[in-house]
């Protein structure tokens, strides 16, 4: 067993039902307040078991045998997944009365970018809860089956998805351009076009991941807002986002949002989880 710190406050309430929502069959489960995922690496492959403490305000990780020769690996990917080394009085101090009423929201960020873009990608007009099926059906496809807890599959890696045939893939229920984007960011993940940790330069990662097929400026940035849990950005183009700022266009609410610079990506989450947002000063923003 292993313990991870976290500071207080943290909504685990938010994030336990973030995740719950995107919950890829197959690969993730949930036991109660413990999240349980398949993960691989280097050859090793094993189950992850999460449960939050929140009196001694650590996150108490089992993992199967065959993940303890990467161990600390394994540990850097929950904490990227689960935002652990946040300071969230930092965080509220930069975004003043907009984090006010939920203090303890955190970035949920992933185990695996790889996986993440893929998610990205299968999430693009659909809803929340479609995206999760299709990204089940794919794990499935093309995944490989946990030895020891063959209920669970391992996500499938770049060199199982860039062999995948298109036709293949839309069978399984998404557009043949769809499964064209998902086996191109496969090949880019092999070749390394596709980062699989955080560049030292976001908008420019995030400006070459549009000229991959299948891939437009919301889809990118929302891949480099969890895949790199990149902490300053926004999405001035989500649906959701245009409805929060009414008669401003995407250039007006991209400006209004620098205030909150530099953690827009938290700004971004407390607007969309806070229906009584409203902007403070449209006439800044023209």
């Amino acid at each position: 067993m292993f313990t991870l710190p976290w500071q207080a406050p943290y909504d685990w309430a938010w994030m336990m039902g973030f995740l719950a929502a995107r919950t890829v069959e197959g690969v993730e489960r949930f036991a109660g307040q413990t999240y349980i995922r398949s993960f691989a690496l280097d050859g090793h492959q094993g189950l992850m078991r999460v449960t939050p403490d929140e009196a001694s305000h650590t996150l108490v990780i089992t993992l199967s045998d065959g993940l303890l020769p990467v161990k600390e690996a394994c540990l850097q990917r929950l904490e990227q997944l689960f935002d652990l080394r946040c300071e969230p009085q930092q965080v509220s101090a930069a975004l003043g009365e907009l984090a006010a009423a939920r203090p303890g929201l955190r970035l949920p960020g992933c185990v695996d970018p790889f996986e993440q873009g893929v998610r990205a990608i299968l999430g693009q007009l659909v809803s929340v809860a479609m995206a999760a099926k299709l990204t089940s059906r794919v794990a499935k496809a093309y995944g490989t089956p946990l030895e020891d807890d063959p209920e669970f599959i391992c996500f499938p890696t770049p060199q199982q998805l860039a062999l995948a045939c298109p036709l293949a893939l839309k069978a399984l229920g998404m557009p043949v351009k769809r499964a064209e984007a998902l086996i191109h960011l496969a090949q880019a993940a092999i070749s390394g076009a596709l980062p699989l940790t955080p560049p030292d330069n976001i908008d420019a990662a995030m400006k070459v991941l549009q000229t991959f097929p299948g891939i437009g400026r919301w889809t990118a940035n929302y891949f480099a807002l969890r895949g790199w849990q990149a902490k300053d950005v926004f999405l001035p183009d989500d649906y959701l986002i245009k409805q929060r700022f009414p008669g401003m266009t995407p250039a007006q609410i991209r400006r209004y949002a620098e205030r909150w610079q530099p953690w827009r990506s938290y700004a971004l989450l407390h607007i969309w989880y806070s229906d009584a947002f409203k902007p403070a000063d449209q006439l800044m923003a023209k």
